[in-house]
């Protein structure tokens, strides 16, 4: 079954990690090596893309991937597909797509209601599992 938001939440706080709420200026969501996430949900639309970017900043903690935006020797973009590839797997899980996908749901859409995610999200983790895990879990997309 798809992960909820309350379990993302429940999962979080099993592992030291705290979320809060409040409003950013420039930011959508913000993550700190001590554990503590803010997400401004009003620049969010709905509970799919809560979930996806509640994952990635959890991705960011689970996965130690934060970087030093003063520091022209560290590369962001590292850090950041590793924390969506950690979003992807704990959201959209291989052996689950591919259940979901024996189980008729092939589309797009289709896939990203039943995940509980925003379709780019989802476009994106089938693209990881085609391209970067160099297997294909579906013929979708």
């Amino acid at each position: 079954m798809p992960l909820t938001l309350a379990e993302l939440f429940v999962h979080a706080a099993s592992h030291g990690i705290s979320i809060y709420n409040f409003k950013m200026n420039d930011l959508t969501s913000i993550s700190t090596p001590d554990g503590n996430i803010g997400v401004d949900r009003s620049k969010l639309n709905g509970t799919a893309e809560e979930l996806a970017c509640i994952a990635h900043e959890i991705g960011h903690c689970e996965t130690g991937s934060f970087y030093n935006i003063y520091t022209p020797l560290d590369i962001r973009q590292k850090h950041e597909n590793r924390a969506d590839r950690y979003a992807y797997r704990k959201l959209v899980p291989k052996d689950e797509l591919d259940r979901a996908v024996m189980n008729g749901y092939t589309e797009p859409w289709e896939l990203a209601e039943y995940f509980g995610v925003p379709q780019p999200f989802l476009e994106k983790a089938v693209e990881y599992y085609k391209v970067v895990q160099g297997c294909v879990p579906t013929d979708i997309l």
